[in-house]
């Protein structure tokens, strides 16, 4: 059933005060998957008299979830600061305004310009928001993510952030920020109020994974050593790698086809690769994907 009806238990408190102090914010909101935290917060948080500035390739539930707000909705051009400062100006005049990015870009695994954009935002007075779902758990030094990775921590006033890649594997998501925001989405968060909650045994997976992280950095530290080797062995045979040195590490194709046969060959060896083509990424950089993860052996 629903948290806020009887869906919530002690298990789900807990990992609500673990996700938390793991991120050194005030409080947090669990919710069925990070799809979910999106749809859920922009609704709530941005009415009328605010704005809203999106990076344009952000993903595809942040960019729903903003449909649902009735607030200025301005795209910045991608990393692109001088565009985000043009944007800036041309709404001094809202009451609120939200700068909103991915941490990392799932697709080419490039880093969102977080300092520069912390920078801005506190030139005019704006909120940032990121989507850390492809840095929590393993960017970083202890795996906090992209802000961390960054060295920004704690400039960052709202984060939503998964339980479905690195902190279990199974579903969820959550927001973690200001309480008053947090209790704001307790009362008017659709996703949050009218749906399901998750179930115990997935809570208990994502809370142990947090305890593992929370008392040794020895598994975020093995990602990095493994995305290091992995993109200097690709890129001395001669392919070429995108994004920032990211465990998400595309290899650049361009050929549509020549990128789903060679992860479908990849896939017959027992190399789990996916391809990616046109329409989930532009024409002309249809590539196959890899992701590193701590298990694999040197």
């Amino acid at each position: 059933t629903a948290l806020p009806i009887c869906g919530t238990q002690d298990i789900h408190i807990d990992l609500e005060r673990k996700i938390s102090k793991f991120h050194d914010r005030e409080d947090s909101i669990l919710y069925a998957s990070c799809f979910d935290a999106n749809a859920g917060i922009f609704e709530a948080l941005i009415g009328p008299e605010d704005a809203l500035m999106s990076d344009e390739l952000n993903h595809a539930s942040i960019i729903d979830g903003i449909r649902l707000c009735k607030g200025q909705k301005h795209r910045y051009k991608h990393r692109d600061m001088k565009d985000l400062k043009e944007k800036l100006e041309e709404v001094k005049g809202a009451r609120r305004k939200l700068i909103v990015t991915d941490g990392v870009f799932s697709m080419d695994g490039n880093v969102a310009p977080l300092k520069k954009i912390c920078d801005l935002a506190d030139e005019y007075g704006a909120l940032v928001f990121v989507d850390d779902c492809h840095g929590t758990g393993f960017l970083g030094e202890t795996g906090r993510g992209t802000e961390e990775f960054l060295g920004v921590s704690g400039r960052v006033h709202i984060i939503n952030s998964t339980l479905g890649k690195a902190m279990g594997g199974a579903a969820g998501g959550y927001t973690t920020g200001p309480k008053e925001l947090i209790g704001l989405l307790r009362q008017r968060s659709r996703p949050y109020l009218f749906s399901n909650s998750l179930p115990p045994p997935v809570v208990a997976q994502a809370s142990k994974v947090f305890d593992l992280l929370m008392t040794s950095s020895e598994l975020p530290k093995k990602v990095v050593a493994n995305t290091e080797r992995f993109r200097k062995r690709m890129t001395d045979a001669g392919f070429t790698i995108a994004g920032d040195n990211h465990p998400i590490s595309p290899v650049m194709l361009g050929d549509e086809r020549l990128a789903l046969e060679m992860a479908d060959e990849m896939l017959e060896m027992g190399i789990f690769v996916i391809g990616f083509s046109f329409p989930v990424v532009p024409r002309q950089s249809s590539h196959s994907r890899p992701t590193e993860r701590r298990p694999f052996p040197r």
